[in-house]
């Protein structure tokens, strides 16, 4: 029986759970992060260290919301399109990705589902999220608004049985009839009700946050802004310690301080930047679709092509990363940790990933000091990027 390979990484900076560890030591042996001891790769045997001197190595990214990206959709329910969205984030860093769906029939949406299932069971994907059709046709956004439905738990239980077993989100305004009593249902199943393209009252989110809701779908956009009269969803879902807050910190769905606002309300705990990306991410400006909806996208901002609604966005999790360090200002390991310990955490995923530690799943990214560039990218203990 043979070893598995040994890598042993050296001289960067590693975040940890416990802090930053400046000219830190990563060592792996197979798929795994293996235990640091003094003598780790001196053996006869063992690779070469690679020096990595002047670079970060953080845990890989962990991304619970995306619908697509190199031209293609998870929308599309095929493999070929699934797997070219996984490649190109994987690419800049994403290890760990959920994959989402938009408005449809639910006889089409329950296809999509039991197709992408396959690849949760094949480890592409780390599991499933429907945002909608069981949102507000007032906070639709780019969704299609002949297709939105009334959360009717029947027919969430539907999807999630499609799914068979994959389901990691579904995305519902709490305020139409049947969203608390799916909100309930949802949080029995052991899948999280995420409140989002919603016109809900802050009384109403409190009542969502009650029944088990535990997720802000791209806290501030497709909800009411924050009133001083009537604070709304985004308070409520600011407030409270039992909800993660997405964030999209792409420059163009929040104001900076916007994004600070949230990071020093709620902390890199309950902060859980994503991408919300769709298929042009990583391509060039262009026409293109979400879901059945035609997307015209113009210096890298995609937008309904009738009507204007900002639709998805072409960002990836390195581009959020650089942005929250340089442009926020906020910390390294604030900014890992609301990109890979928190999300892995709510998807119940932590015992796996999320972060640099022993027994772990070997995901990691190598960015360059100072501009924060990928350099390298390992999932699984596989370089996706060598450096």
């Amino acid at each position: 029986m043979t070893s598995p390979t040994r890598t042993v990484l050296t001289g960067a900076r590693v975040v940890r759970p416990s802090g930053v560890v400046p000219d830190g030591r990563v060592t792996v042996e197979g798929t795994r992060f293996a235990a640091e001891t003094p003598d780790a790769g001196d053996a006869p045997d063992a690779a070469p260290a690679l020096d990595l001197t002047g670079h970060w190595i953080v845990p890989g990214f962990v991304d619970q919301h995306v619908h697509g990206g190199g031209g293609a959709s998870f929308s599309a329910g095929t493999a070929e399109e699934a797997l070219r969205v996984v490649a190109t984030h994987r690419a800049h860093g994403t290890t760990t990705m959920v994959a989402s769906t938009v408005t449809g029939e639910l006889g089409d949406l329950a296809a999509q589902a039991g197709a992408l299932s396959e690849l949760v069971e094949q480890g592409e994907l780390a599991g499933l999220h429907f945002e909608g059709p069981f949102i507000s046709p007032h906070r639709r956004g780019a969704h299609d608004p002949a297709l939105l439905r009334d959360p009717a738990p029947a027919d969430i239980r539907k999807l999630l049985d499609a799914a068979r077993g994959t389901a990691r989100m579904v995305t519902l305004a709490p305020e139409l009839p049947g969203g608390t009593d799916s909100v309930r249902m949802l949080r029995d199943s052991g899948v999280v009700a995420a409140v989002g393209h919603t016109e809900a009252s802050y009384e109403q989110v409190r009542a969502a946050i009650d029944a088990g809701a535990s997720v802000a779908t791209h806290l501030f956009n497709a909800m009411p802004v924050l009133g001083h009269r009537a604070p709304g969803p985004v308070a409520a879902l600011l407030e409270d310690e039992r909800v993660t807050v997405e964030l999209v910190n792409d420059g163009t769905h929040l104001h900076p301080s916007v994004v600070g606002l949230a990071f020093r309300s709620a902390g890199a705990s309950r902060v859980a930047l994503i991408t919300d990306a769709m298929g042009a991410t990583g391509m060039g400006d262009g026409a293109y679709f979400l879901g059945p909806l035609a997307v015209e996208v113009r210096d890298g901002v995609a937008r309904l092509a009738e009507g204007g609604a900002i639709a998805g966005s072409t960002l990836t999790l390195d581009d959020a990363f650089r942005r929250s360090v340089l442009v926020n200002g906020l910390s390294v390991p604030e900014v890992s940790r609301a990109l890979s310990g928190t999300p892995a955490r709510l998807l119940g995923l932590a015992d796996r990933v999320g972060s640099i530690e022993e027994g772990k799943d070997a995901d990691l990214v190598v960015l360059a000091d100072g501009t924060f560039d990928v350099v390298g990218v390992m999932r699984r203990g596989e370089w996706v990027v060598r450096p």
